[in-house]
């Protein structure tokens, strides 16, 4: 049984793991607290016992090969559901804790949620080492399910359903407002749907999705408004907004907080719009994990915070 792993040195998946999500030997290395040259000698193992390179160098990254991104779903997935096992049956301490957690989120999440969360967690769980790479699509399901993150966090609709095997858990309910210049030409003092419909918008489109949610609502009342700026993130908005006349409709929080660096306004959006909900996605498979409910609980514990300020 299991004869292909005999001679197989299974802490190598953990360096290909680290490789595959950090690209780098060296933050490779520094995750797994070893030497550089040690998860190089380590490297260079796997490729001898597996026939092929595993990872190039290209423009300043390690990439995959197309062998490694076939093995990668399967490691990471072992790798998470073992994790998860040992993590489940040992107590956990979280002054002591050097747990490792991967979370994916948009530049809002991070912006809005971040700061509340690391702050507590350097508190409570001083050790614990925290990834966050970019949410890649709209759910990063995937990446739940291969084990290459532990959370998604990310917008949601109110009544959207997901997979079975994903674990979701209401956050952050936010309402959409809109940020403008002050003495803006167009809006004056009052914004009315006329208004909002003669000026020109941004848009913040992390995966370039159409359409939009607020276009998504003007289309069902059979209007569009003039898009004239679309970006992949908000960094940069409010210094645009406030040098330019476009509008930018965003959620309350980011609004309120934007307002205190730039020269903003904020207005309520002249028509209905759903609420802006964040939601903490895992995979069913951690549920059993106290670690992983622990942190879980201390995002949702962030998120709170964030409510009061707005």
């Amino acid at each position: 049984m299991h004869s292909t792993l005999r001679g197989f040195d299974l802490n190598l998946l953990l360096v290909f793991d680290a490789l595959l999500r950090t690209g780098s030997v060296t933050a490779a290395a520094q995750e797994l607290s070893l030497s550089q040259p040690a998860c190089s000698h380590a490297l260079a193992r796997m490729r001898r016992m597996l026939g092929d390179r595993l990872f190039v160098r290209s423009a300043g990254t390690m990439r995959p090969t197309p062998f490694a991104r076939y093995l990668a779903p399967s490691i990471s997935a072992m790798l998470h559901s073992l994790s998860g096992c040992l993590a489940s049956a040992q107590h956990f301490d979280p002054p002591t804790s050097r747990h490792i957690f991967t979370c994916a989120a948009t530049d809002y999440t991070g912006y809005a949620l971040l700061p509340h969360f690391i702050s507590r967690l350097q508190m409570q769980a001083p050790q614990m080492h925290i990834n966050i790479m970019e949410l890649r699509t709209a759910d990063s399901l995937d990446d739940l399910r291969a084990g290459r993150i532990d959370f998604s966090l990310g917008a949601r609709g109110e009544n959207e359903r997901l997979p079975a095997d994903i674990h979701a858990v209401d956050g952050l309910v936010d309402e959409y407002v809109v940020m403008a210049r002050m003495r803006h030409p167009v809006i004056g003092t009052r914004l009315t749907l006329e208004r909002y419909l003669a000026c020109r918008h941004i848009v913040v489109r992390p995966w370039h999705d159409e359409p939009g949610v607020i276009d998504g609502v003007l289309a069902h009342k059979g209007l569009t408004r003039q898009i004239a700026l679309q970006l992949p993130t908000m960094l940069g908005t409010p210094f645009i907004v406030a040098k330019s006349d476009l509008v930018l409709t965003m959620p309350r929080h980011a609004a309120l907080t934007f307002s205190h660096i730039a020269e903003l306004d904020i207005f309520p959006v002249p028509f209905p719009t759903p609420e802006y909900r964040l939601r903490i996605c895992s995979h069913s498979s951690a549920l059993n994990s106290s670690v992983h409910r622990w942190v879980e609980q201390r995002l949702l514990d962030a998120m709170n915070v964030t409510k009061k300020l707005r």
